[in-house]
């Protein structure tokens, strides 16, 4: 888990948006991009907020079951930035545990997805941080995530392919071990 401190410098966002638009040629001075380097600024806050999150406290809400049926979360919309690009790139999360005497609230599952998602990544990175959150959190039978996503990186430059979808995948535990896990699970998020 990272503890490093993560601050939002505000003011030196501010700057650099204001460098970024001279730079491409534009005038900051001008009536419709006067407020776009505060609006930049403020809005950094909100899509960076995850650095300054644990995930690991929305999954720590947990229930005793005796269940231990698998238990998936599909369709969990994502928005999150590329590292490479400062692009966006956004899609669904599937998530699937196995309890082992404890499950955790609804919500949370989408809350710790949120909280990986709003910060600078990858999509591969993205994928593996969930499920490493969801099996050192609620210590299940085994833990399985897909992320399918469209790149603004692959969409609107480069390539300029926007039906391209990026699927990955992290499983551990009883998943790795049982391919009729994984088949059930890929069966339920794609019904």
């Amino acid at each position: 888990m990272d503890t490093r401190p993560h601050e939002i410098d505000e003011k030196r966002i501010r700057e650099a948006v204001r460098v970024l638009l001279e730079a491409i040629g534009e005038d900051p001075d001008r009536e419709g991009l006067l407020e776009t380097p505060d609006r930049v600024a403020r809005m950094s806050r909100e899509l960076f907020s995850g650095m300054e999150e644990d995930p690991a406290v929305h999954l720590s809400k947990t229930f005793t079951t005796g269940s231990r049926g698998m238990v998936i979360e599909k369709n969990i919309r994502f928005y999150s930035l590329c590292e490479h690009h400062l692009l966006p790139f956004f899609g669904y999360v599937h998530i699937a545990y196995v309890p082992d005497g404890t499950v955790t609230g609804l919500s949370k599952l989408a809350r710790c997805v949120e909280t990986y998602a709003r910060r600078l990544q990858i999509q591969e990175n993205l994928t593996q941080q969930i499920m490493e959150a969801v099996d050192r959190v609620l210590k299940p039978r085994g833990v399985m995530v897909e992320i399918s996503a469209e790149h603004m990186c692959m969409s609107m430059r480069g390539i300029r392919n926007a039906s391209a979808q990026t699927v990955t995948t992290a499983m551990c535990g009883c998943f790795e071990e049982d391919v009729s896990l994984q088949n059930a699970f890929y069966q339920a998020v794609r019904s």
